[in-house]
């Protein structure tokens, strides 16, 4: 694996632990370019970095003793693969939905692009309709 597959990684495991481990929204401005584009970002989300802020925002505020582990991660050329755990108790509104005090799980996978050592694009794919369901949100699926 080339030095910048490494470095690629490292930018992905930078990330997760800063900002979703340690709670340190700072980081986002580290990881992320000033033209960051989000392929994917969730409807009537602010575009590019600013919206990654409030999303971590949301989260925060909403889920406390939240974890991230990257499950799997792959680099090749400029882009990295990686699925991803997120763990947290429901202690805060959350998308219009009240406290639970449940803990959920979400997971999902994502493909960032990587240039100058940032994060410039990303496409996501969460499992938010299994979080609904675990938050009471959604009917359960046979």
């Amino acid at each position: 694996m080339s030095t910048l597959q490494e470095q690629n990684k490292a930018v992905i495991r930078r990330l997760i632990q800063g900002v979703w481990n340690e709670g340190n929204a700072a980081v986002l401005d580290e990881v992320f370019a000033a033209d960051f584009v989000d392929r994917t970002a969730l409807p009537g989300a602010t575009p590019g970095r600013e919206g990654l802020k409030q999303l971590f925002t949301m989260f925060s505020a909403a889920f406390s003793d939240a974890s991230s582990t990257i499950d799997d991660l792959i680099a090749e050329g400029d882009k990295v693969a990686w699925r991803w755990t997120f763990r947290g108790t429901h202690i805060g509104p959350f998308m219009g939905i009240p406290a639970t005090g449940k803990t959920i799980t979400l997971t999902g996978i994502t493909i960032d692009r990587i240039a100058g050592n940032a994060i410039v694009e990303r496409w996501n794919q969460a499992d938010f309709a299994g979080m609904m369901q675990q938050l009471g949100a959604a009917p359960q699926t046979a």
